[in-house]
């Protein structure tokens, strides 16, 4: 019979390893311009990818620009719908209905980038 002993240290550094990952919080916010096609899609489609990617790890506040321009203003939007990702740093914006998972996804750091294609080796 064979017996393993781990030592302190190294039975610490497993104990680690094996620890769920520290869920990272997303705070973002939606300005939108009322009730338009355009507005309501956005709010739907983030909402979707929060749920689907994000879930419970995520803060989300819609800003209807009309009802609240000084904080359109303070943000600096010149376009509606825009999503401003607060958390994690850096700081993201995207424009448009939130239709575009895949981009969404990777501005939010949730998806890597497409690999390179592989390069032609001559022969």
């Amino acid at each position: 019979m064979t017996t393993i002993i781990t030592p302190p240290a190294a039975r610490r550094a497993t104990d680690i390893a094996a620890a769920p990952p520290i869920a990272i919080r997303y705070v973002l916010r939606l300005y939108v311009t009322g009730s338009t096609p355009r507005s309501t899609r956005a709010i739907t489609n983030i909402r979707k990818i929060c749920e689907q990617h994000l879930e419970g790890r995520y803060d989300l506040e819609i800003v209807d620009i009309c009802e609240h321009p000084t904080l359109a203003e303070g943000e600096q939007i010149i376009a509606a719908p825009t999503l401003i990702k607060k958390l994690p740093l850096p700081l993201r914006r995207f424009i448009g209905d939130m239709s575009q998972t895949d981009r969404i996804l990777l501005g939010l750091d949730l998806r890597e980038a497409a690999a390179a294609p592989p390069a032609l080796v001559p022969f």
